[in-house]
């Protein structure tokens, strides 16, 4: 379904919400959206696959409508057990109705709850695509942390982000190729502009660098960015056993 959350002037901007109207139109919003998304989730789940061997247990915080876990079951033959997680319960009803593969579980959870992280423990590895920025910035380092600790001996989190420049003139470059990217994709100005105002109040983003001294802090010591267009980014963060 066309996403057309946007397309009529509003009197008055609510903060956005996955909703139920938002989950309907979510493949088509998030692919205008999002540059590299489309690339993304498939070489994320590769990722994953490839780390997990068989009776492993793979997270995807919030998975939304379950594309990484698709892309993750889709690139594994292992015995694995994959659990996608949100707290958006239309989300996570579109997910169940959409799946068709028994290794995958879909539960509706808050990402900083200690539910999840109960539902984390030895996972062999976590995904977070495009979550965090949606999180209390107060509250992120100490998500990470618990992700860190719930994570197998030898896991992996990947984590992808929208993230900030620490240069200024450079992050308005990117951000404004970034809103003529989205109406390049049929997104008209008023669109742009009212989900821009929709989004002020809920996705705070970082620097790249603040991503990655966030990631050393909860104990990831091994980390890489593996991917970045523009200003959207991917990184790879190991667990590693420390002696002290």
């Amino acid at each position: 379904m066309r996403d057309q959350v946007y397309n009529k002037a509003h009197s008055h901007i609510v903060d956005f919400a996955f909703t139920k109207e938002v989950t309907e139109v979510f493949p088509d919003m998030i692919r205008r959206s999002v540059p590299g998304y489309e690339t993304v989730v498939p070489i994320t789940g590769l990722i994953a696959a490839r780390h997990a061997n068989t009776g492993d247990k793979i997270i995807d915080l919030g998975c939304s409508l379950g594309a990484t876990s698709q892309a993750i079951a889709a690139q594994t033959a292992n015995d694995v057990s994959i659990i996608g997680i949100d707290n958006s319960i239309p989300m996570v009803e579109g997910a169940i109705a959409a799946n068709a593969d028994s290794r995958i579980a879909f539960i509706a959870s808050d990402a900083l709850s200690e539910n999840t992280l109960e539902i984390a423990q030895g996972a062999r590895v976590i995904v977070m695509n495009f979550v965090l920025q949606f999180c209390d910035p107060r509250s992120r380092s100490s998500l990470l942390q618990g992700l860190y600790k719930a994570l197998a001996p030898d896991g992996l989190l990947i984590l992808s982000e929208k993230v900030r420049d620490e240069s200024d003139a450079k992050h308005r470059f990117f951000d404004e190729t970034h809103l003529a990217w989205k109406r390049a994709n049929g997104y008209s100005d008023l669109e742009v502009s009212q989900k821009r105002t929709s989004l002020e109040n809920v996705m705070q983003v970082d620097p790249e660098q603040v991503h990655l001294e966030r990631l050393s802090s909860a104990g990831f010591e091994n980390t890489d960015q593996w991917y970045k267009c523009m200003n959207w980014a991917s990184f790879l963060a190991w667990k590693t056993t420390r002696t002290s």
